[in-house]
This record gives C-alpha cells, structure tokens and sequence, in this order.
C-alpha cells in the first residue's frame, strides 16, 4: 500500500495546473460515488490528477491508481479498497475501470461496505455503467467529458481565458460577445486550427504527428475499449475499421444499411449495433429528426464523424468543408443541448431553435419564414441579428 501511495502521489505532483477541463468545476465532489466517462485522449485521466492536486490534501488519505495497474494481476478492486480504507484512507480514485474484469459488482461492494470511503472513476464513454452485471443506477453519479471546446482550445493554444457562454447568451447578445471576444483575438484564423487539430489536448505534444495520433487512438477504441466492453473478435473488429473507413470517406449521408452491410460483412442487427456503440463511443455522432424514435433497432437518419479532427484524420482527401462546419455545430451543442436533424434547415436544437449552418456567402432562404430561426456562418467575426458566427458556438463549455 506504500508504494502504491508514493506513486499515486508523484503523479498528482507532477500535474499542472496551468490548464483544466471545463468539467473539474461543474462536478458535484461530494458525491460518494462519480462517473467520468468520455472518449479516449479527452484527458479524463488528467482531470482526476486536478482533481487530488487541487481539492485533496497529500496526506496519504487519497489513492489515484490505472485498473490496468500490474496490481491487479493479484489483488482485486474490493482488496485494494479495504486495505486504503483500514490504512486511513477516504477517497479512491480508479482510472480506466472498464479494464477490470467484474468491475460493477465489486464498484457496488466497495460502495456498501465502506461507507466513508468516496469513489471517482473513469471509463470509457462506451461502456454503459448503469446496464452492468449490478445496478449503480441509484449510487453513481455519472458525467460525460467530451472532446476540448472551441473555447477551451483558445486557452490552451494562446492563454487568454475567456468566460463559458450559454445557450441563450449566444442567441440573444451574439453582436456583444463576438465584437468583445474579437477584441483580443482573431478567432477565424485559431478556428481553422482549431477544426483541423484542436479537439483533443495532445495537440499541445506538436501538430505534425497530431494526426497519426488520433488514428493509433480510434484504432485502441476499437481493439482495445470495445473489446474489453463488449468481447468482440477480431474480425468483428477488422470489419469495424472497414466501416469506419467507409463513413469517413462519405459523411455526412443517410446510411443505406443493407449496403453498408454487404460492403462490410456485417448483418444488419450488428450494423445497428456498431453504429451506437460508434456513437458513444464518440467517434461517430447520429443524428435523427425529432419524433423519429430512437432505439437499438433504428436506423440512423444521418451520420457524422464525431468531431472535425476526425474526418482530417479519418478522411484524408475527402474532407467537406460543409461537414467540418456541420459536424463541429452538432459536436459543440450536444455537450450540453438535444440536437435532432431539421425539418427545413440543417438542425433543430432542444426541439424549438431551427438553424441553418454554411459559409459567409449563404442565405437564410431555407428558414426565413420559420420562428426561431437563425443563420449560423463560417468565415465572419461577427454577425448581425439573426446571423451568428459559427465560431461562438465553440464558447457553450
């Protein structure tokens, strides 16, 4: 237990704070038992480090450990949760659970039977942590760590610190905001960075390879996370990464299931199946027209990549730069927002604004006789009444 403790203790040091995730200020800490998932390189793993190093005191009374620790090879969960707890311990941090094998039975035991002991854990953002093998639906407190925020990005990338701006805040008082924002940097020029190479914090370790990188890392997604949450073979796999390719060079389009299925190898059910583990997965985003129905069963309206990095990454020479907008619209509003296809325009958010998105040079035609309707451009640093910079959509978290 010592030497587990100096280790977990070095790691915190170690962090910086420089620099945080949105989500280590909106996380109710009293909770005795958190949730963090989110997709890999989203920097779930540094948001417990921040989260010790800045709430905990370094007295030997909090332990961060990986599940995929060689600890484990001997020990259980449930082990290493009594011995912290006997030794004077009161908060467990437990990175990457998904890799331990029984996880929710033991999370479950850990919980009622030390009751002074509170839990943090991350998973992968596939795994479903309420439909394990024992129900924490009543015990755990879950949250989703998404990709950086446009916002988040510009902090990262120049260290000028801007505030979150709601919903509502954009919609209304957009002219304001943008001309203040506009005052300190030119954020069309850091939002082509940002689209290309700005979704994930890595990009701090050099642009060139950033690429290459979140290729290795949809490859682990799917041989590793998904394998370990869903035992898939390896050639269920292989047939993922043929899928994923397909989408990648085509998105954002209505998916003919019963070709793509023929195309890949996949039946029909298992296809469906992909498509949402994809999803939360977060290397695709579905989308469905409100009313549509939603289920395992149901067949996506329309398909994007979950993030414009990825189709820079994914799509190579194929890459639209009315996806990039699209895509970056949807990732940035779901955060936060329910977002559904649109009747007329491109999307309807929490089913009552309708938004059309394009370039500097696109009209409102498709929705100008629609309430609630607004233009959403690319290329301008500021908009004018119902025209919004696409960019400011990038500040929601």
């Amino acid at each position: 237990m010592e030497k587990l403790l100096i280790n977990s203790q070095a790691k915190i040091q170690r962090i910086s704070l420089d620099f945080s995730r949105f989500l280590l200020d909106k996380i109710d800490w009293k909770q005795r038992l958190i949730a963090v998932t989110g997709a890999r390189g989203a920097g779930k793993t540094t948001l417990l480090l921040h989260y010790a190093k800045k709430h905990l005191k370094p007295d030997g009374t909090n332990l961060y450990i990986s599940l995929d620790d060689l600890y484990f090879m001997e020990h259980s969960m449930v082990e290493l949760a009594d011995r912290f707890y006997l030794s004077g311990g009161r908060v467990l941090l437990l990175d990457e659970i998904h890799k331990y094998p029984n996880w929710s039975r033991e999370l479950k035991l850990i919980y009622d039977d030390f009751p002074e002991l509170k839990v943090v854990f991350t998973s992968s953002s596939i795994l479903e942590i309420y439909k394990g093998k024992s129900d924490l639906s009543r015990r755990a407190v879950s949250y989703l760590l998404p990709e950086l925020s446009f916002r988040e990005f510009i902090e990262l990338e120049t260290g000028v610190t801007f505030p979150v701006i709601s919903f509502e805040e954009v919609l209304q008082e957009h002219v304001r905001l943008a001309s203040q924002i506009s005052s300190s940097i030119t954020p069309v020029a850091l939002f082509q960075k940002y689209v290309k190479w700005g979704a994930y914090p890595f990009f701090k370790e050099g642009t060139e390879i950033y690429s290459e990188k979140l290729r290795k890392i949809v490859q682990l997604i799917l041989e590793v996370d998904l394998m370990a949450v869903e035992n898939m073979d390896y050639e269920t796999v292989f047939k993922l990464k043929k899928l994923i390719r397909l989408i990648a060079t085509s998105v954002p389009f209505t998916p003919n299931v019963s070709e793509l299925s023929q195309k890949t190898g996949i039946s029909r059910p298992s296809l469906l199946r992909a498509f949402e583990l994809l999803d939360r997965a977060r290397i695709l985003q579905i989308l469905h027209k409100p009313n549509s129905g939603v289920g395992a069963l149901t067949k996506p309206e329309k398909l994007y990549l979950g993030n414009p990095n990825l189709l820079y990454a994914l799509g190579e020479e194929n890459v639209s730069v009315g996806t990039i907008r699209e895509s970056f619209f949807a990732n940035q509003l779901k955060a936060d927002s329910t977002v559904h296809l649109a009747e007329k325009g491109d999307f309807l958010v929490n089913e009552k604004w309708s938004f059309e998105v394009g370039g500097k040079n696109k009209t409102s035609y498709q929705i100008k006789d629609l309430p609630n309707s607004f233009l959403v451009k690319d290329d301008i640093e500021i908009g004018v009444k119902n025209t919004i910079p696409l960019w400011l959509f990038g500040f929601l978290y």
